[in-house]
């Protein structure tokens, strides 16, 4: 199983932007199908972005379509979700989770899970 660690996570003013990244230890990082998630308090965790292997596939929530890209760049075993145009709903803490199988499958299942990173977003 690869091992996750998020990072970029702060507190932003509204219409601002981040960049969050997800770094992989192990040596099958480009094997892996990779999503970002979120979940914010007194909610259930939510599908954010999901990613192929080869970063050409992606797949986005319809909350964050047209705001936030995901990439991955395989040679630093390191995923990005790019975060602009945020809004206070946006407020969370995001994870990054491997897929159990090379498929872009928002159900799942997702195997491996970073600690998570927290965005608070400002009105």
């Amino acid at each position: 199983q690869v091992q996750l660690v998020e990072s970029g996570g702060g507190l932003v003013q509204a219409g601002g932007s981040l960049r969050l990244s997800c770094t992989a230890s192990g040596h099958t990082f480009s094997s892996y199908v990779l999503g970002w998630f979120r979940q914010a308090p007194g909610k259930e965790r939510e599908f954010v972005s999901g990613i192929g292997t080869s970063g050409i596939n992606t797949y986005y929530a319809d909350s964050v379509k047209g705001r936030f890209t995901i990439s991955r760049d395989n040679a630093k075993n390191t995923v990005y979700l790019q975060m602009n145009s945020l809004k206070p709903e946006d407020t969370a803490v995001y994870y990054c989770a491997s897929h159990v199988y090379a498929i872009l499958q928002v159900s799942g299942p997702w195997g491996s899970w970073g600690p998570g990173t927290q965005v608070t977003v400002s009105s």
